[in-house]
């Protein structure tokens, strides 16, 4: 069922998703734990975008359970069991997520983008700027704070994203092929960061991808085809070498770029 040696956070049993006569999904075991770096991949259409969605409560399987187990910052839950309200609660407060295009609010500042997730998610505004001042300089946008996304470069762009996820310290982040509209050097960098703002302080991050070189710096890779899992690795080289995820180390705003 898992090839983590990490307590769960997230159980998934006989997980089962299908849109009329074909199915995403027909009958997925996996078991997420806390604290690890989970690559899902697989081609298109093999319904890891769907497992993703039904992971975090966005959508609802059509058979099957999720549960979300207890820590010291989560109660337990049955994810696929709670109302609307309930698993947006849960979206809100427990997971964070990063999209392959941001979904970023193009009308806001980077600054504002990040500090309205932090008041959704229950905090004043004064400590919700706080925050977002602390992870949008801890991501090299110190000179960004009050630029809309349409001024950011693409980089720049998704690391105010990471910063919106991040803000309220969650205890999963799903990622749905967050480098994919970035350069290769970029997308190193945004990986890094987003490496270590999740597991780097003990949080759980899945991450929907398609490039290899993304999933060789998760610590464990699990490939879907035709819905079902076909194979599920764990990664020591990634495991062994936690200096790779260190964070950027901004100097100027090139570097930001």
């Amino acid at each position: 069922m898992t090839n983590s040696q990490l307590p769960a956070i997230i159980a998934a049993s006989h997980v089962t998703k299908h849109y009329n006569q074909t199915y995403a999904l027909a009958g997925v075991d996996l078991s997420i734990g806390l604290g690890e770096s989970l690559a899902i991949m697989g081609p298109s259409g093999s319904g890891k975008t769907t497992l993703l969605h039904c992971l975090a409560g966005i959508i609802r399987p059509d058979e099957g359970v999720i549960r979300l187990q207890p820590t010291d910052r989560t109660a337990a839950a049955e994810i696929t069991s709670l109302k609307d309200s309930g698993r947006t609660a849960l979206r809100r407060e427990v997971f964070g997520f990063v999209f392959q295009q941001g979904l970023l609010l193009p009308e806001l500042t980077a600054e504002d983008n990040v500090s309205l997730a932090a008041m959704l998610g229950g905090m004043t505004r004064v400590e919700a700027t706080k925050h977002a001042h602390a992870w949008l300089h801890r991501l090299g946008l110190a000179e960004h704070l009050g630029k809309r996304i349409g001024q950011l470069s693409g980089g720049q762009a998704q690391r105010v994203a990471i910063a919106r996820a991040q803000v309220t310290q969650p205890v999963v982040t799903f990622a749905d092929e967050p480098t994919g509209a970035l350069d290769s050097r970029t997308s190193a960098e945004v990986l890094t960061e987003l490496l270590h703002s999740t597991v780097g302080r003990g949080s759980t991050l899945v991450v929907v991808t398609h490039d290899e070189t993304v999933a060789a710096r998760c610590s464990r890779i699990v490939r879907l085809a035709d819905g079902r899992i076909v194979s599920d690795t764990a990664n020591q080289s990634a495991v062994h070498d936690p200096a790779r995820d260190q964070p950027t180390v901004y100097r100027s705003a090139e570097n930001t770029r």
